[in-house]
């Protein structure tokens, strides 16, 4: 079924958030803690697979970085805010990352390449440590979402083409579904829902409004975490 476009997220109520789940303890995201879980990952069921179709055509693979940079003790995820002109959501928070190129040898290598051509992150600086489930976009790509570690000390260079802002959010703050807003919108075709995570970084600061297949992918990185 092809899904109604939603042109403004922030105009779709809002109908609850998840404050009923509990948060993922800190001890479960350091860095440490993640390696772990993903070299033992527990037995889960992952939440979102995907979003329907929006758009009519053949499907395309595509891998995302998750950057999870260590600051201290704590874990923030590195995040971009997407150019307004571009074809594919265009002005979305999203992952660096992109569609998957014949000269990639796997998904790590698209991730890897994407994010270096996107943000200018130097692969030094990442450890890869594993991988989620696929998500299939309302636009028909199939993401694999890559998730790393990485060490700070490094320098962003966005494409100006393609990145308007990079900019990071506290995990701990993205794995407390009390963050996890659900929005719904109905139409002739049935009812569509979705996740949003607004993160403000100041009081005064306006928010980023984290939503669609990002804060998708986050909410199974959630049910990761939490299983």
């Amino acid at each position: 079924m092809q899904r109604v476009p939603v042109l403004d997220p922030r105009g779709v109520p809002v109908i609850g958030n998840d404050a009923h789940l509990p948060a993922v303890g800190a001890e479960r995201l350091s860095a440490a803690a993640l390696r772990q879980r993903f070299l033992a990952p527990p037995a889960w069921q992952v939440e979102f697979p995907g979003d329907g179709r929006l758009i009519d055509r053949e499907p395309a693979d595509a891998s995302v970085l998750v950057p999870l940079v260590m600051r201290g003790g704590d874990l923030s995820v590195l995040l971009t805010q997407r150019t307004d002109h571009l074809h594919d959501h265009a002005g979305q928070i999203s992952f660096p990352g992109g569609r998957a190129e014949p000269h990639d040898d796997d998904a790590i290598a698209t991730a890897l390449r994407e994010t270096e051509e996107e943000v200018g992150l130097p692969r030094h600086h990442i450890e890869i440590i594993g991988q989620l489930p696929t998500y299939t976009t309302v636009t028909n790509f199939v993401v694999t979402p890559v998730v790393a570690l990485i060490e700070p000390g490094f320098t962003v260079q966005p494409d100006p083409f393609e990145v308007a802002e990079v900019f990071e959010v506290p995990l701990a703050f993205l794995m407390n579904p009390t963050h996890h807003q659900r929005h719904a919108i109905d139409w002739s075709g049935g009812r569509r829902e979705f996740y949003s995570m607004p993160w403000r970084p100041q009081p005064q600061a306006p928010d980023y409004f984290i939503w669609g297949a990002t804060a998708a992918m986050l909410r199974n990185f959630y049910r990761f975490l939490s299983a």
